[in-house]
């Protein structure tokens, strides 16, 4: 007889996957580790009638090497979430945000860390972004991101991020 010890969270996470790797994100709110909180710069600009956004893709020897993301990190210890966003899209993308507005937050569990994900929309900074860290940088559609594989939290049924995206750039075509 088999013993199954999955926790029903792990089961849910199986059983949710997008895409067929072993490490795929799941919401697991029961997770026990630290909550690792995470800022998330999401760039936005109008070109014509459309709003594109700014993907990096993940540099070799991260995790998640080759995954676009949405640039940002780790919010250090005395800073808010605006001064980490500043300070990470400045480091990574060399530019300096002067606007940013909460978008949503989420949490995720990943096998390395349990993460909260802050997501800000962008759409004032100077600057042109380049990856300074090695990362290569993709402009993509709000409403349809065609560029694969995006990390495993965007493509979550329980993600409300490209949604969002979807519907900030409906809204914006419209005024």
């Amino acid at each position: 007889m088999r013993t199954d010890t999955s926790t029903s969270a792990e089961v849910r996470c199986k059983v949710d996957r997008l895409n067929v790797e072993t490490r795929t994100a799941c919401h697991d709110p029961t997770d026990p580790r630290p909550l690792t909180r995470v800022v998330v710069g999401i760039l936005a600009r109008r070109s014509f009638d459309a709003v594109h956004v700014l993907l990096a893709q993940r540099p070799p020897g991260k995790v998640y090497a080759g995954y676009w993301e949405f640039p940002g990190g780790k919010i250090e210890i005395g800073e808010t979430a605006l001064q980490a966003l500043a300070r990470e899209l400045d480091e990574e993308l060399g530019v300096t945000v002067n606007g940013a507005r909460a978008l949503v937050t989420e949490s995720f569990s990943y096998p390395h860390a349990h993460v909260q994900l802050e997501f800000f929309v962008c759409d004032q900074f100077v600057g042109e972004p380049c990856g300074r860290e090695g990362q290569r940088t993709i402009w993509q559609p709000a409403k349809h991101i065609g560029v694969t594989p995006l990390l495993p939290a965007l493509l979550h049924p329980a993600s409300r991020v490209l949604p969002a995206l979807a519907a900030l750039s409906a809204r914006r075509s419209d005024a």
